[in-house]
């Protein structure tokens, strides 16, 4: 009888051990060696960050008998607006104005129905960042490659996509291309041509 009690005691010390030993391997916080998944972090942290960001899309229609076409992306971040245009269709090597307009209208052949430059502080048309006035929608040049095709890049602070500020919401306006190149002087348009290209901004 003793030595089966021994054996049975044995028995059950070795079957507690073995189940303490399988406990502490299952539980990776008990692994010294263990370490966070920093890509499920990382990812976390993306899909915050892009859930603080929005974004707008716009697809540009040609007017005025031209052929060029593209799309502007929006993303605001941080309380930045940043703009990317990608456009083609466009005479190659040559310089064009860019510009915000008051209203999200292409309905008229030559983009007139988009209205004006877009101007909620009532300033004089000039060069973006002139001590002496500009548009909040007084974007600038840009010039095409040898394919007539051009990417434009432009952010800033001045612009919203979300925000109540009237004077600062670009949604609601059109983006308009324009044949020629502004002057950044002539008033209130900077003598930039025809309007060949225009997308609304909704």
């Amino acid at each position: 009888m003793k030595i089966i009690k021994t054996v049975l005691i044995a028995v059950c010390i070795i079957g507690f051990t073995s189940c303490q030993n399988k406990k502490k391997k299952s539980d990776p916080m008990s692994d010294p060696t263990h370490t966070p998944n920093t890509e499920s972090i990382t990812n976390n942290a993306m899909k915050k960050e892009m859930d603080q960001t929005n974004m707008i899309t716009v697809n540009l229609e040609p007017k005025s008998d031209s052929k060029v076409s593209g799309t502007v992306v929006f993303t605001e971040m941080n309380d930045t607006v940043k703009m990317l245009a990608q456009l083609e269709g466009l005479k190659p090597k040559t310089v064009h104005a860019i510009h915000l307009h008051e209203k999200a209208d292409c309905s008229s052949p030559d983009g007139k129905s988009s209205g004006g430059h877009w101007n909620p502080t009532n300033s004089k048309h000039g060069k973006w960042g002139d001590v002496q006035g500009y548009h909040r929608g007084d974007i600038g040049n840009f010039t095409t490659d040898e394919n007539g095709k051009a990417t434009v890049t432009f952010e800033t602070d001045e612009w919203c996509i979300t925000c109540q500020d009237t004077t600062r919401t670009i949604g609601g306006r059109g983006i308009i291309i324009h044949q020629g190149t502004d002057d950044f002087t002539t008033q209130p348009t900077g003598d930039a041509g025809i309007r060949i290209a225009c997308g609304a901004i909704q």
